[in-house]
């Protein structure tokens, strides 16, 4: 989201204003970002549904939340999926450069927007300590990983998520800007830079100097154990969730970290119109680059998790005898029988990584 300081306001999908309050004119860098936000993200949106629903579907079916792991993967799903929920609507925004959805919808969607960032993250989060629990206190694991335990902490989470979130539902609304109706963030100006700063160290601490602090610790850890007591199962557990961390730091970190240069750029630099330009530019490229983060965890699961792939060829084959059976009734006994004869709760090792 944006803080509203201009005529015209294109960056309606992060916090942040593409173009300071100041006479430097951004009319071709918004024109860039009108142009190239709504195909990429519609491109997004396609495949992050698709795939996230796919690992809700494989979930339910075949895990049936019998783990810690499983119910955090499942969280971690339903973050991506509200994420991705808001986007058909910043896509028709820019499109018509016009919020024809009202107040309400506004401050509903950008709240839904900050509170599937911040939920994912969290989870991300909880998926690493989780692993380290596993491995090196494997004994309390065995008492703290629960399925209560997991239910509890998601509630906790999401709890946080949405606190996390307060601020960009409370300062959003619609604003009449000459021609058109405008969603953004509007801070009061007597505090707007202040406000502004301080989203932006929100983002970077919680989005990532702490999961950079997790990972460390976590992995450290873990590596040690593994060193000592070389266990190719535990490996493989380790490896889908450190892989999904690495992932969410190489596609989220340019964005924070220029959104952070962005926010702070009158005490880092000289005030140039051509620098502002140039961050303008620098955030809508980063952003797109951290919104293709919700495509990304299906696809590692398919590659790093053999189980997976071995559900989700299951599933598939369980669709397209539903779908056969529909329109050929004599075929549905015996392709049904085929295809569920793999037990929903076969492969359900706690060691595995959650699949």
């Amino acid at each position: 989201m944006e803080t509203s300081t201009t005529p015209k306001n294109y960056d309606m999908t992060t916090e942040y204003n593409y173009g300071d309050a100041t006479p430097c004119q951004k009319v071709q860098e918004r024109a860039f970002g009108a142009q190239l936000l709504p195909p990429l993200y519609s491109v997004v949106f396609v495949f992050g549904l698709i795939g996230n629903i796919l690992v809700v579907l494989v979930l339910m079916q075949y895990k049936r939340l019998k783990s810690m792991t499983s119910i955090y993967l499942l969280n971690l799903a339903m973050s991506d999926l509200i994420f991705l929920f808001t986007l058909p609507f910043w896509i028709d925004y820019k499109l018509k450069d016009d919020w024809v959805f009202g107040d309400n919808m506004c401050k509903l969607f950008s709240g839904l927007y900050f509170m599937g960032l911040y939920s994912e993250i969290f989870f991300i989060i909880l998926l690493t300590i989780d692993r380290y629990l596993a491995v090196v206190h494997a004994v309390f694991a065995l008492r703290a990983r629960t399925v209560t335990f997991g239910i509890i902490t998601s509630i906790v989470i999401w709890v946080l998520a949405i606190l996390a979130s307060v601020p960009g539902l409370y300062f959003s609304k619609t604003q009449w800007e000459a021609t058109h109706y405008t969603c953004s963030l509007h801070f009061p100006p007597e505090s707007l830079r202040t406000w502004k700063q301080f989203q932006a160290l929100k983002l970077n601490v919680v989005g990532l100097v702490l999961p950079l602090l997790v990972m460390v610790v976590c992995y450290t850890g873990i590596i040690k154990i593994l060193l000592r007591r070389p266990n190719e199962k535990k490996s493989k557990a380790v490896r889908l969730i450190f892989v999904i961390m690495i992932i969410f730091f190489l596609f989220w970190t340019p964005y924070n970290l220029t959104v952070f240069v962005s926010a702070f750029q009158d005490s880092l630099f000289t005030h140039e119109c051509e620098q502002s330009r140039q961050l303008d530019l620098a955030i809508q490229v980063t952003e797109v680059i951290a919104y293709t983060h919700c495509c990304i965890n299906p696809v590692i699961y398919v590659f790093v998790s053999e189980r997976f792939r071995k559900y989700l060829r299951q599933l598939s084959r369980q669709l397209v005898a539903v779908c056969l059976a529909k329109r050929l009734p004599f075929l549905s006994m015996k392709r049904l029988e085929r295809v569920s004869s793999m037990s929903p709760s076969t492969g359900e090792h706690e060691l595995s990584a959650g699949f």
